[in-house]
């Protein structure tokens, strides 16, 4: 089969249509934010959902969704049609979103675990669908090693924009005199309006081309098993479950942490998460080019050491202070937004390597297989911490009166997790052999058979 393009593809991606690709993500972004950081202690503080009830709901949505990801890979690889492959599942992928969004952001107390667990399933599939899809296009249209770094920082520096946007609707709803609980309302808004000219644009903008398979018939089930045995890929599925669960885990406390332990209202936090952001977007294109010199993985290894230096500061920063705790929210900051640039980018070059040893186009059931378990990274943060919080004693409803035991405990929860799981993301690519020389010998090889099909197909139909 030769390839097939749909749309415009241009030869190479230039900042502009960059850029236009890269705004897709922002709806994402949007309710990655909120589902990490606002959603779980608004259904727990303000709509009134016991803790445990909440962590249980996300490990069940967690354990129903354990399938939906490699189903979804299998189903994008075997899309074909003439509106291309990811164009057309990120189309289908939108209005999911928007919907859960609406019936999970603006929900009302009295809500039980059916509907929680029930909308959570539905976000997260659209979610899902958005997050396996938008990479996957992306490593379609930049192929060479420096250039998916170059792309992938992109996208990454637009992230770090959109979750600038979000946290900024705290800060401007407090400066208005608005409810806190107006808050999860206005990113809800945010999301349901962005979602379709964001990824219309994408979509208009930008075409896509799809990679010819050397096999014809079914997929054998052993290939998709020696995914999951690949060294290459398990190691990098370590990385990205670990490098999520540890600012998942730090997320999922983040208010509680800066109310309980730091003495910062709200307003602040979310002033703060705005610094934390800002650095990022220095931090993403910083961290492409670095990239570019000394390789992905050991831009990814220095991204962890540096973030969990950082964080070693939390405990002991001034309290109620929002310029004594700025430093270290800058340093992680800007560390931490290599984490999913890096993971992504490394995945797309094993998922060449994977054509080429296989003779067919993996790219979505990889990027599907790292979703899943950045899913049960950020469940896991969830089903974990807040069962934890209660076990110390801590009580997140406002106006509760917490023992100074439970506040400390709440500081050393906060901190230590995610210390562990960053370092363990990046021990789990050290002495990484897919360099950048490595990967042009795989693409030399998948260009020159692509050529060679290409001009067999046309004989055959000349």
């Amino acid at each position: 089969m030769s390839e097939f393009v749909a749309g415009k593809v241009p030869e190479r991606m230039g900042f502009g249509r960059s850029l236009a690709f890269a705004v897709a993500g922002v709806p994402l972004t949007a309710v990655d934010v909120a589902l990490l950081i606002y959603l779980p202690p608004h259904l727990s503080g303000r709509l009134g959902v016991p803790l445990t009830v909440v962590g249980l709901c996300w490990a069940i949505v967690r354990l129903l969704d354990i399938v939906v990801d490699p189903v979804l890979g299998v189903a994008m690889d075997a899309t074909r049609s003439r509106f291309g492959r990811y164009r057309l599942w990120m189309v289908l992928g939108a209005p999911i979103l928007m919907a859960a969004t609406w019936m999970l952001f603006f929900a009302k107390p009295g809500i039980g675990a059916a509907y929680l667990i029930g909308w959570l399933l539905a976000l997260y599939l659209g979610r899902s669908i958005l997050h396996v899809a938008h990479p996957a296009w992306a490593a379609t249209l930049a192929r060479t090693y420096n250039d998916r770094a170059r792309l992938f920082g992109v996208l990454a520096a637009v992230s770090v924009a959109a979750t600038l946007l979000v946290l900024l609707l705290p800060v401007a709803n407090s400066a208005m005199g608005g409810d806190e609980g107006r808050n999860i309302e206005l990113m809800g808004w945010f999301v349901i309006l962005a979602a379709a000219p964001a990824i219309g644009l994408a979509v208009w903008r930008t075409g896509e081309r799809l990679s010819p398979a050397t096999e014809t018939g079914r997929a054998a089930m052993k290939d998709y098993l020696e995914l999951l045995t690949k060294p290459d890929l398990v190691r990098l599925y370590l990385a990205s479950t670990a490098l999520t669960l540890g600012p998942g885990w730090m997320s999922s406390l983040y208010l509680f942490f800066q109310a309980s332990y730091n003495g910062l209202a709200a307003d602040k936090a979310s002033i703060l998460l705005v610094i934390y952001t800002l650095a990022g977007m220095a931090g993403a294109p910083a961290m492409a080019h670095l990239a570019t010199r000394i390789g992905k993985s050991r831009t990814l290894i220095g991204a962890t050491i540096g973030y969990s230096v950082g964080l070693c500061t939390v405990l002991f920063t001034p309290k109620g202070s929002l310029l004594g705790t700025t430093p270290t929210m800058l340093w992680c900051g800007a560390m931490g937004v290599g984490f999913e640039l890096m993971v992504r980018a490394m995945l797309a070059d094993v998922a060449d390597q994977v054509r080429l040893e296989q003779g067919r186009e993996r790219l979505s059931l990889i990027y599907s297989l790292n979703t899943l378990t950045t899913k049960i990274a950020t469940a896991a943060a969830v089903a974990i911490t807040f069962p934890l919080l209660q076990a110390i004693g801590y009580s997140p409803k406002p106006g509760a009166h917490n023992t100074p035991e439970a506040i400390w405990g709440l500081g050393l929860t906060f901190a230590l997790g995610p210390i562990f799981f960053v370092l363990l993301g990046g021990l789990s690519v050290l002495g990484w052999k897919l360099t950048a020389e490595r990967h042009a010998a795989i693409r030399a090889q998948l260009d020159l058979r692509d050529a060679e099909m290409a001009g067999t197909v046309a004989l055959g139909d000349a």
